[in-house]
């Protein structure tokens, strides 16, 4: 599982972030509008930083019929971990530089029928060495006077991989199966829960991941030894979501809580809270202060160093059989931490202006991963909204 905000590889989530982002229902009918959006993602220590815009365009075709359309420019630069450990002596990980662009778009059209809401998405992402095409499929119908909405949806991508040591781009395909019920429990509350089943299939490494291990060349005489890592060819996800809304109008806020619970065919289980609490200040402000907690397991392949063990990496194409391996600090056991605060300001009946600032910590706990691997960021965001 991949708990940073900043995947290397962008394009992967796309499946799931449609398909949990359709678990909220609204209405068919929504503002017309444009909005666009600048966020500064910075690590601490010279670590990777990425520079984001995108804008959005909504707007309705006729009383049922909505389209929003939206492309996304990311600039990523700076230094990662690839996977080999602290030298001898040193509890700093070694990093390598890396710099990338990626432009990417997407597009949804949702229709309203009497007690039915149908949405189909589609988007495209393009790296100088990923390009990831997706398709999504949801439904949501309205029961119990529209106290009660089911959501059935589906999603998946065709990726390409243009890996560095052969010369067919390789593939990887994703599908993932979301169903859902929200309930309104009274005027204040309502209450939600998603399951999402998904599976991944084809080349799953991350390329510029490395492993080390000391080989004997002699006797007696060890040189460290560097290997590209080696998934398995698929992966399994199942997601439980649950999630809590409530209002309070004597205090001019509200409230929205979610518990996330995510296993994988990697062996990995992760646990996530959420907790964001939403303030009027007076007619035109609102702030958001957000907390986020996530603990996860690590995959049952991840070794910081393969001294030690049994496996004897090769170099060359995945190998589907196995052994299986990666030091990528992003399958360890970890826990991470995010606190931000948000505003929104209306300063016009038609404008709408946010920034907000959030600061993510990420650590390790099995005790044998240094410090070093994992990053600290602030996120900085900033956009605006017109509507008509």
């Amino acid at each position: 599982m991949i708990s940073s905000p900043r995947p290397q590889s962008f394009a992967p989530g796309f499946v799931l972030a449609v398909c949990l982002l359709l678990s909220n229902p609204r209405s068919a009918r929504a503002e017309n509008s444009l909005s666009y959006k600048y966020e500064d993602y910075r690590e601490s220590d010279g670590r990777i930083a990425v520079k984001t815009q995108n804008a959005l365009v909504e707007q309705d075709l006729g009383p049922d019929m909505h389209l929003k359309v939206q492309g996304v420019i990311d600039a990523i630069a700076g230094a990662t971990p690839n996977g080999q450990p602290a030298p001898a002596g040193s509890d700093q990980v070694l990093l390598s530089n890396l710099h990338e662009r990626r432009k990417a778009w997407n597009a949804d059209f949702s229709r309203q029928f009497p007690a039915l809401r149908l949405d189909l998405g589609v988007a495209n992402s393009r790296e100088s060495d990923y390009t990831s095409t997706g398709w999504s499929v949801n439904a949501l119908a309205d029961l119990n006077q529209k106290n009660t909405t089911l959501l059935a949806g589906v999603a998946g991508t065709d990726d390409d991989v243009k890996v560095f040591y052969q010369s067919a781009w390789a593939k990887k395909h994703s599908n993932d199966f979301i169903a859902g019920v929200t309930q309104l429990l009274d005027p204040r509350t309502s209450v939600a829960f998603n399951l999402t089943w998904g599976r991944s299939t084809g080349y799953l490494n991350d390329q510029y991941k490395l492993v080390q291990k000391n080989v004997e060349v002699a006797p007696g005489v060890l040189l460290p030894f560097t290997f590209g890592e080696n998934r398995p060819d698929h992966r399994t996800r199942w997601i439980a979501l649950a999630s809590l809304n409530r209002a309070f109008p004597e205090q001019r806020g509200a409230l929205e809580a979610s518990y996330r619970f995510y296993h994988d065919g990697f062996g990995t289980d992760a646990h996530t809270f959420e907790l964001h609490w939403l303030q009027h200040i007076g007619k035109n402000l609102i702030l958001e202060p957000e907390l986020r907690l996530h603990d996860q397991s690590a995959a049952d392949f991840y070794h910081y160093r393969l001294d030690g063990t049994a496996i004897m990496p090769e170099s060359g194409p995945p190998r589907p059989q196995g052994p299986f391996y990666s030091s990528d600090y992003r399958l360890s056991a970890l826990r991470t931490s995010l606190i931000g605060l948000k505003a929104v300001w209306t300063p016009a009946a038609h404008w709408q202006i946010d920034a907000a600032i959030e600061q993510y910590d990420m650590r390790g706990r099995d005790g044998v991963t240094p410090a070093s691997a994992y990053p600290r960021a602030t996120m900085l965001t900033g956009g605006a909204r017109f509507s008509w």
